[in-house]
């Protein structure tokens, strides 16, 4: 594990200069390539052209989107290519407001199939979201006509940092068979009534690692589905929105397994959820274990802490039949601060595969409502208490 952490940081700092240190790079300037900052003009045209010199450029290169307001369209920006690439963005780019200018189930702005990449900058990408929210799809459901900000497939030894990302039209960021990709002081704003703004999603993915960044948003601040390895999380802020998650696991067929996820040091505020662990009830077979939550504030949050093996957001769901989603090995340490429910601790496990190796330990969460103090729920669980339990766990 140490070996890991060591390759992990080795990789960072290398990924950190690189991002930084571009001056011997050979640079591709949008704005040489027709790009023009008046906020109308879609210079996707202009982008690809640069990129596609940029790509197959023999010595590490840097595309820059200067200073300014661009408008920019559905764009595809895909490799392998030959050299690390810096992508810098400067400005603000801005999506089409209208959603029937996107392609069904693609995002706003894909970068596919890359090794050795960078994006950072400081710039904005406005998914001019506020019109389309709650108005395609029905409410609760991932909406295929939307799209989401940016999406990450098949990044390798990446790293995103310094960039904004604000009122997506669907999820902000989807992380999908990406290794070695760390997102640094990333900032993702949306109100916390926009629909489905989900921060950042991450799926299939290993070597993920997300730092001192601020999520503001409608749905979960950070969510893993399945497949996803060794991810890091780590100083991110969490509020308004629905949390952090793993899952919802179970839902369809050979899901991979969730192995080595970790939280650490990390603020929630005004949240629906807290750190939470879910699957369906009458899932397919799944499991998730090595999932560990510490040094984490609860600032007025509703429930926590939770595992929820009952997961069932529309009310359509057969909870006779119990998740087939093995959980194990979970910890939840040093959680502090106050719940905005009464139920501060929520430990729901299925019957047919009850959680094993459940850890709480120094959990000191105040509630002060007039239903009287906080309170926990457990079912198919038998977990083992540590330290100062406030409330007491499963008496």
């Amino acid at each position: 594990m140490v070996l890991k952490f060591n390759i992990m940081v080795t990789s960072l700092l290398f990924l950190l200069a690189s991002a930084v240190h571009v001056s011997s790079d050979t640079v591709f300037d949008v704005t040489k390539y027709g790009a023009r900052a008046d906020g109308v003009t879609d210079f996707s045209q202009a982008l690809l052209k640069a990129w596609g010199e940029a790509c197959s450029s023999s010595v590490a290169s840097t595309i820059v989107i200067p200073g300014g307001t661009y408008a920019l369209g559905q764009t595809v920006i895909e490799g392998p290519c030959t050299a690390p690439i810096n992508f810098i963005v400067k400005g603000t780019l801005r999506a089409p407001v209208e959603a029937n200018r996107f392609k069904p189930g693609k995002g706003w702005i894909s970068f596919q199939r890359i090794d050795n990449f960078s994006l950072s900058g400081g710039g904005v990408f406005d998914g001019e979201g506020t019109t389309v929210w709650g108005r395609h799809c029905p409410v609760q459901d991932y909406c295929i006509e939307l799209p989401i900000n940016l999406r990450f497939d098949f990044i390798t030894n990446g790293m995103v940092k310094d960039i904004t990302s604000k009122d997506s039209k669907q999820f902000h960021m989807n992380v999908m068979g990406c290794k070695n990709l760390t997102f640094y002081n990333v900032a993702i704003s949306a109100p916390g009534n926009s629909i489905n703004t989900d921060g950042i999603h991450i799926g299939r993915s290993s070597g993920i690692n997300i730092t001192d960044s601020k999520i503001q948003t409608g749905d979960d601040c950070i969510s893993i589905g399945d497949g996803s390895q060794q991810i890091n999380i780590e100083r991110v802020t969490c509020g308004p929105g629905h949390g952090i998650s793993i899952g919802s696991l179970g839902k369809y067929k050979n899901e991979g397994p969730v192995v080595g996820i970790r939280v650490k040091n990390c603020t929630l505020t005004n949240t629906d959820n807290g750190v939470r662990v879910k699957t369906y009830p009458a899932s397919e077979q799944g499991s998730a274990s090595e999932m560990h939550f510490e040094d984490i504030v609860m600032d007025n949050v509703s429930y926590p802490i939770i595992i929820d093996q009952e997961y069932c957001p529309h009310n359509q769901c057969n909870l006779k039949s119990p998740s087939r989603v093995k959980l194990s090995n979970a910890s939840f340490r040093n959680i502090k601060g106050t719940t905005s429910t009464q139920v501060a601790i929520k430990l729901i496990c299925s019957q047919g595969v009850p959680c094993q190796q459940v850890e709480l330990s120094d959990v000191d969460l105040k509630y002060n409502g007039e239903e009287g103090p906080a309170i926990s729920q457990c079912k198919n669980v038998k977990p083992t208490l540590l330290g100062v339990q406030l409330p007491r766990t499963c008496a």
